[in-house]
């Protein structure tokens, strides 16, 4: 256990110091260009504080074991030929054709967790945030986290676009990672900023508030996608009025008020 100290304290560390710059940027643009007016230290931040931490460590070490397996498997399936050609593509459009391939499994992981009552039950406590901000994208239980990013993950790594050789680590899931876990700030920001035709090609704030919205049976379970709106479009989830925002948000599920309870409330039968 001892030697599992020091690297465990210097991943903290490393959690303090991001979540510090990640708070210098959207603190002051919420402050100037708010959606909502609400205070920065709202209802529930430092649960949602608790989740950053939780979120940031538990999900990746619980998609190890899992994400191993598939690299293993789809290396014995797919013709080694396929893997020889993606691994000579240019290292940008391979993370380019991730972005792309891991937004249509992350889509439909983000859809199933609304549409399977089992799912929801996890994924209610991410929706459940009666407010919105930068730091409500840490709001998740770490089961429905791991399983939002293992569907996205996973058609990355059947076609090969992660570790096309299998003989070394590859830094394309990282980069899908980082990428969409800093876009996930961005677009939960409580910030009334709009972009014109620029939303039809890139989730925004305006774009992800609706998928919050409580405003009624109609506007709910849209815009699924993390970073490519298109998506949504072809698969008619799509939501973004010109001059409207959400009026309220949340959820009319009842929900724990701390942070275990929120975590054991879906393992109850």
């Amino acid at each position: 256990m001892q030697q599992y100290l020091p690297s465990l304290a210097l991943e903290i560390f490393s959690l303090c110091t991001w979540l510090v710059i990640i708070a210098i940027v959207f603190i002051p643009l919420e402050r100037l260009c708010a959606q909502q007016k609400q205070p920065v230290l709202r209802k529930e931040f430092f649960i949602d504080l608790g989740y950053y931490f939780l979120n940031s460590l538990l999900p990746k070490l619980l998609l190890i074991i899992p994400m191993s397996i598939v690299a293993a498997a789809v290396h014995q399936i797919e013709p080694s030929g396929i893997y020889t050609w993606v691994a000579a593509l240019p290292l940008r459009v391979r993370f380019v054709l991730a972005i792309i391939v891991g937004e249509f499994g992350a889509y439909w992981g983000h859809r199933w967790s609304h549409e399977i009552p089992w799912l929801w039950r996890f994924h209610a406590i991410h929706h459940s945030s009666e407010e919105i901000d930068w730091l409500v994208n840490t709001r998740a239980h770490p089961l429905d986290m791991f399983f939002g990013r293992f569907t996205g993950l996973v058609p990355i790594y059947l076609l090969g676009l992660a570790q096309p050789t299998a003989d070394s680590a590859d830094i394309v899931p990282l980069l899908y990672s980082v990428v969409g876990t800093v876009w996930s700030f961005w677009v939960h920001a409580n910030m009334n900023w709009r972009f014109g035709f620029i939303e039809r090609l890139l989730a925004t704030p305006a774009f992800h508030h609706w998928h919050h919205t409580n405003d009624g049976a109609e506007y709910i379970n849209k815009n699924y996608a993390a970073i490519l709106p298109i998506i949504d479009i072809l698969f008619g989830s799509f939501y973004l009025p010109k001059h409207r925002w959400p009026q309220k948000y949340g959820i009319e599920m009842p929900i724990e008020p701390s942070l275990t309870g929120q975590l054991l409330q879906p393992l109850k039968w």
